[in-house]
């Protein structure tokens, strides 16, 4: 018997009713509407990104675009940082990207589906597609785990706490201290 693998075609067909489609390595991935605190710590760390990168000059950062790195691997990362060399080449006339960020950030949604997703899944794809740093954000536990690209493969170099500071040799003088991103005091 023949699995069925998705592709991007696919995609468009299914219905636009507020759940995310993700498709790696031809495998349908469907994602609710997260948590109100797990948009608020992308929000923060996009915001962070792109104050830095509005002082450098360096990239940009995206929330939640598209990326489709192949027909068979669609996938929309919470939040990514793109240097300015590789998005002059990285969209396609709709403009989607189709070239692997330096940074992808998922951000954890609760559910054994959902986090194998983040930790296996994409962590394979995107270290098999090029991206140099993967952050998975753990709002509800607090931290950051920090993949980095070592040997041609993504690694976990750390894992940084609320109390701990994230920077990056990825983004020079980018630096903030956890609990601003896990500040959910309203």
């Amino acid at each position: 018997m023949a699995t069925l693998r998705w592709t991007s075609r696919d995609l468009e067909s299914l219905p636009d009713n507020g759940k995310r489609y993700e498709i790696v390595d031809g495998e349908l991935y469907v994602s609710k509407q997260p948590h109100l605190l797990h948009q608020f710590v992308c929000g923060q760390v996009l915001e962070l990104l792109q104050v830095w990168s509005r002082q450098t000059k360096a990239g940009r950062a995206f929330f939640a675009p598209g990326v489709i790195f192949a027909d068979d691997d669609d996938v929309a990362p919470d939040v990514i940082w793109i240097s300015k060399g590789r998005l002059a080449t990285a969209l396609d006339s709709a403009g989607h990207l189709h070239t692997a960020p330096e940074l992808a950030i998922e951000v954890l949604s609760p559910g054994t589906i959902n986090e194998r997703r983040d930790r296996e899944a994409k962590l394979k794809l995107y270290s098999r597609r090029g991206v140099l740093e993967y952050w998975i954000m753990n709002w509800q536990e607090r931290y950051i785990e920090v993949y980095q690209r070592e040997d041609a493969v993504l690694k976990l170099n750390r894992t940084l706490y609320e109390n701990d500071t994230l920077q990056s040799p990825l983004l020079p003088g980018f630096s903030c201290q956890l609990i601003q991103l896990f500040d959910d005091s309203l």
